[in-house]
């Protein structure tokens, strides 16, 4: 997931460059959602692993 957020955002970014507002609008639009869930999974994933590793046998 964040290979993608990686991919829109440099699509966002050359769209930019280009001149193509609306799609460089829209394409950093979804980069930046894409990066946030990657981010809440993520955390979610960090918290479970750390109480998976304190519970006793």
């Amino acid at each position: 997931m964040l290979k993608w957020a990686f991919a829109f955002l440099v699509f966002g970014l050359i769209a930019a460059l280009l001149g193509f507002t609306s799609v460089a609008g829209a394409s950093l639009a979804i980069a930046k959602v894409l990066f946030f869930v990657f981010m809440v999974i993520f955390v979610v994933l960090v918290v479970a692993g750390l109480r998976l590793a304190r519970r006793p046998g």
